[in-house]
């Protein structure tokens, strides 16, 4: 099983990105698109493909064209309802991960606040969707 993690690190404080990296398996996809600022915030893990992007709504493009359909589940450190569209196409379970998630977003994924909420729903999440991998 494959779990992609696409990262808009413009759109999520530095605190939740990390809560989220600190529970990911270490066999995720991720990858991590934004301003140079956003990025230097984060000690991403060296499997992370991480690129800067710079220009209005230009990182939630990249991560439109990196994204990879199918069954697999899915993670988006986004609250930016753009990615709705997105999350509402893809085959397999989509949680996204987000202090202020668009309505857009709320209607078609899980959506959890790892700061707001704990890490315990974000660990329950992956678990059941990882299982049996």
């Amino acid at each position: 099983m494959r779990l992609q993690v696409l990262v808009d690190a413009d759109n999520v404080p530095p605190a939740r990105i990390r809560a989220v990296l600190a529970e990911l398996p270490s066999y995720a996809d991720i990858v991590a698109i934004g301003s140079a600022r956003a990025l230097a915030r984060v000690g991403w893990p060296e499997n992370a493909r991480v690129e800067e992007a710079t220009g209005w709504q230009r990182a939630d493009v990249v991560l439109a064209q990196i994204h990879e359909g199918g069954d697999d589940p899915l993670v988006l450190v986004s609250g930016d309802g753009d990615f709705a569209l997105l999350a509402q196409q893809h085959g397999g379970p989509v949680l996204v991960v987000s202090e202020a998630a668009s309505a857009q977003l709320r209607r078609v994924a899980t959506v959890i606040d790892p700061v707001h909420d704990g890490t315990d729903r974000l660990r329950g999440w992956l678990a059941a969707v990882l299982e049996g991998s």
